[in-house]
Formats: structure tokens, C-alpha cells, sequence
């Protein structure tokens, strides 16, 4: 079976199973995560790539540029943010070094979102300031069509790479499979099967690969469009599926909201 690049950190269903790197901020642990069995990007691979910061430059989430001033993150991560705490940093590297940083002047979570069963686990997050387009800034379109499975898909992101152990320097990437529903839901506890919905979009990676809880809200692409943004999973790396926000399903409302 095809199996895809993807670099993605999830939030977990336990933040209690993530050990937490003591060098970093508390805001930083509260988000942190880590790619497990993923590898190191090249700068510019993935320039659709962005990096959510505090005024203290501390990375607490990933997201995806879709145009001049908006990115795509997950509302877990910008629900009950404030813009003066919010910054987008694009074409970056490196976690904390590198890029361009914007201020930002609009967060919008998807009305719907539910902090319970993380359906609608999707954000917009508008800069105070363009983007400019470079060999490592670039837009992404988002996927309108359903995506069900064995497709290639990338994500990126900037988690843990072991479990305990310190976020990653530079960019990650990991390698998935999406799969159906109906199997993602055959391989969970009954409890998460219930959270799967027409908004989640399941990826599948080997044992000693996949995400866990950081980077939330990064990319999930395929054929170079956005499919999904990162959401939830079960620590980690133990060959359950990983879950995100299902690009397809709130098309229409981000296309509302954005001004392409």
C-alpha cells in the first residue's frame, strides 16, 4: 500500500501522556507534542507551512497559508486567544528562529466547533499585514472534494520527535495513509469511535510512526491541496489512527469568511 509524507502533531486525548520538555514555556507544554519516526524537512518543502507564536515567540500551534492574510489552524488552538497574543510566522525553518512574523488582527473558530467530540475543529487566523509569496512562502488551495482513503497525503510540523523529549529544531515530516471512517472507527474505543464524524478525516501510519499532541492544526495535504488540519489522536505512535479536521466539510464556510 501507498503510503504518504506527512509531518503533523495531534492533540491527544490525555495531555497527562505527554512528558513535557522542562526548557520549554508553560504555554508551549500545554500544546506540545511530537512526530514520532518522522524526518527532517528541507527549507522551502512545504512554504504553505506556518507557525502560530505567543508575543513570546514560544510555538504553540501549526497552520496553513491559503492566501495573502489568512491562514487555516484548528480552533482548539485559537479558541479564546487573544490577537495580541497571536502571531503567524511564514517561511520559517527553524521553530523559534527564522521567517517572517505578523501581527494578527482577526481570529474566527468555525461556529460550530465542539470542545467535547472536537467536531468543526477548524479556525481561521487573519495577519494585520500580507504575506508575500518567495521560494518559502507559498499558498495553498483547499480541497472541496471528499477525500476517503489510500490517498498520499503530507503534513509538517514542529513536535516532539520522542517521547520524553524536546520539540524539533527544524521542520518534520511523516509518512501516512488516509483511511475510511468505518475503519477508523473499527480501531478505536468505543468512546473515540463516537467522535468520529462527517467533519474528521482519518490517517493511518505503522507502529513507532504518527502524531501526538502539538502542531495541532498543521497542514494535511494531497496532490498539493489542503485536506485536512491536524486535530486529535491517541498517544502515540502505537498504529492508531490519527484524526484531523476535514478540509471538504467546512469548505463552503471557509470560503465565506475568507476574502480570496
Amino acid at each position: 500500500m501507498f503510503r504518504l509524507l506527512v509531518a503533523v502533531t495531534l492533540i491527544a486525548c490525555s495531555l497527562a501522556a505527554v512528558v513535557p520538555d522542562a526548557t520549554e514555556t508553560e504555554e508551549f507544554k500545554q500544546w506540545s507534542g511530537r512526530i514520532v519516526g518522522g524526518n527532517t524537512a528541507t527549507p522551502g518543502q512545504f512554504p504553505y507551512q506556518a507557525s502560530m507564536r505567543s508575543a513570546a515567540n514560544s510555538h504553540f500551534c501549526g497552520a496553513s497559508i491559503i492566501n495573502h492574510r489568512w491562514v487555516v489552524c484548528a480552533a482548539h488552538c485559537t479558541v479564546n486567544r487573544l490577537l495580541a497574543n497571536t502571531f503567524v510566522v511564514v517561511g520559517a525553518h527553524h521553530r523559534v528562529t527564522g521567517g517572517t512574523t505578523h501581527a494578527t488582527e482577526r481570529i474566527v473558530n468555525h461556529p460550530n466547533y465542539s470542545s467535547i467530540t472536537l467536531a468543526n475543529d477548524v479556525s481561521l487566523v487573519r495577519s494585520a499585514t500580507d504575506f508575500v509569496e518567495s521560494s518559502t512562502v507559498r499558498f495553498i488551495q483547499l480541497e472541496p472534494n471528499f477525500i476517503s482513503t489510500a490517498f498520499p497525503a503530507t503534513a509538517s510540523g514542529w513536535g516532539q520527535t520522542s517521547n520524553p523529549g524536546s520539540a524539533a529544531e527544524h521542520l518534520q515530516y511523516l509518512i501516512v495513509e488516509a483511511i475510511t471512517n468505518e475503519e477508523c472507527r473499527s480501531r478505536l474505543s468505543l468512546t473515540n469511535a463516537a467522535r468520529i464524524g462527517e467533519t474528521t478525516l482519518c490517517v493511518s501510519s505503522p507502529n513507532g510512526q504518527g502524531l501526538c499532541m502539538g502542531d495541532s492544526g498543521g497542514p494535511l495535504t494531497v496532490n498539493g491541496r489542503l485536506v485536512g488540519a491536524v486535530s486529535w489522536g491517541v498517544p502515540c505512535g502505537t498504529a492508531a489512527p490519527d484524526m484531523f479536521a476535514r478540509i471538504s466539510a467546512v469548505h463552503a464556510w471557509l470560503v465565506s469568511i475568507i476574502d480570496v
